[in-house]
């Protein structure tokens, strides 16, 4: 039985007008080669945004998205520029799965990332940009090669749809707690990158217990996280087959064994796996190296309630030879549905939040763009509570890597690499052994996903 959604129409905030996209647009086809023709016939019915009332849907299908965001990065900036114009956010209840969201509603418009875009894939629901692209004259010049690059490779050879446009690049950072750091007397992070070494030994002088409270050193999301340095795919392109075999895994596999052996870093009760929550709600993590969406947003939501600590960024670390690179920009993006009676619409707004000024408040408000306009840099976090006196531009230190490509069924496969970690921890299992292992359970899952979803 599918499970009832609720449809929320998020409040109206007072924000600068943004600046106006193309002209007239139009429809497009099925996420197949070609798009939309944009025919002179087709052209005389497109309707210009703001013309006529309009509702237009939305659906956040992954990723870290709160309200509070989808407020003043969207909702808000298009009713302030189009009054006509209402953008509501289609909120599921609870373990509601896309698939059937997606088949029980039509969001116009689609947000998602790496952790849903092939999935969304297998439903029908993108609609193939190119015809849009081409009759609103989108400049995707303006979008950062390493983003829309991604996006592209999504499809090559299969179509070559673009299936979405990059919203902001997700890049990593170092957050640190500087309580935790004082309590300790451990110099803070530096704002220059540095090795993994160098975080290590912060992270083992952090890693005890204080009047009966544990504290952590480090949260690096474990595997897939540290892979992320090393731009790895989890899965083989060419042959289908488990990708974890390799010098350079083996280099992320020794390093998460190194973290996993700080003394004190496994709990007495084997907890092994720390994140989000025990660094900004419990505060007993010192170091955490992750997304920027995955904590800007939420950490604004807990100010909101009145929660703070004494917090900053550093750039996020890296192996000796690699400092200059960070991790994997993962890209956010915005889709139209294929089955949208608004799809010109849609487009639209798409293109309004793409503009110089849509960024703008993109980057005001903690996300990095995805345009390609140096000066945006300086805007960061300007108006963002949360932000407020942090060492916001550790954010661009250092160069971040185009996200590898996500095989069709890397997102089925991903627990074992979790699976993996738990070897690592508290198992008892060496590197080579867990690799054999985990790549045993890859193949095995692959040839299941052959068969359940069918060939990639």
């Amino acid at each position: 039985m599918k499970k009832k959604l609720v449809l929320t129409v998020n409040a109206v905030l007072a924000v600068s007008l943004l600046a106006a996209c193309g002209k007239d647009g139009g429809d497009a086809g099925a996420p197949a080669a070609g798009g939309a023709a944009g025919n002179a016939e087709q052209k005389a019915s497109f309707k210009k945004l703001g013309e006529e009332p309009l509702k237009l849907t939305f659906f956040s299908t992954s990723g870290t998205f709160p309200d509070v965001e989808f407020n003043t990065l969207i909702a808000a900036p298009i009713k302030a520029k189009y009054p006509n114009v209402t953008i509501e956010r289609i909120s599921p209840a609870a373990q509601t799965t896309n698939e059937e969201v997606l088949s029980t509603y039509t969001p116009d418009i689609i947000y998602s990332s790496s952790s849903s875009h092939q999935r969304i894939i297998r439903t029908g629901a993108y609609e193939d940009l190119r015809g849009l692209i081409k009759l609103h004259k989108f400049d995707e010049s303006r979008i950062k090669p390493i983003l829309y690059d991604y996006i592209k490779e999504i499809t090559k050879g299969k179509g070559d749809a673009i299936i979405a446009i990059p919203f902001n690049a997700n890049q990593h950072v170092l957050y640190y707690n500087k309580d935790i750091f004082d309590k300790f007397g451990v110099p803070y992070p530096t704002n220059k990158q540095q090795t993994w070494d160098e975080v290590l030994d912060m992270a083992r002088k952090l890693t005890r217990t204080d009047n009966g409270k544990r504290y952590v050193g480090l949260s690096v999301d474990n595997l897939t996280g540290l892979a992320k340095g090393l731009g790895l795919p989890y899965v083989d392109r060419t042959t289908g087959k488990a990708a974890l075999d390799t010098p350079e895994w083996r280099r992320i596999f020794e390093l998460n064994k190194k973290i996993f052996e700080i003394p004190g870093y496994v709990a007495p009760d084997k907890k092994w796996n720390y994140g989000r929550e025990e660094f900004y709600k419990d505060q007993t993590i010192g170091i955490r190296v992750t997304w920027l969406a995955n904590m800007v947003g939420p950490m604004e939501e807990l100010r909101q309630q009145g929660v703070e600590f004494n917090w900053d960024i550093a750039p996020a670390p890296n192996f000796a030879d690699q400092l200059g690179k960070t991790r994997e920009a993962q890209i956010h993006s915005l889709s139209v549905n294929s089955k949208s009676k608004h799809k010109d619409e849609a487009f639209q707004v798409i293109a309004e939040i793409l503009s110089d000024d849509g960024q703008k408040i993109l980057a005001r408000n903690g996300r990095v763009p995805a345009v390609i306009n140096p000066a945006l840099e300086k805007e960061y976090g300007l108006d963002i509570p949360v932000l407020k006196g942090k060492t916001v531009q550790n954010v661009f230190v250092g160069s971040p890597l185009q996200e590898h490509y996500v095989h069709p069924y890397e997102l089925e496969i991903t627990s074992k690499l979790t699976d993996a970690g738990a070897d690592l921890a508290i198992n008892g299992l060496d590197v080579n052994a867990t690799i054999r292992k985990a790549s045993e359970a890859i193949n095995k899952e692959v040839e299941t996903l052959k068969t359940t979803i069918g060939a990639p």
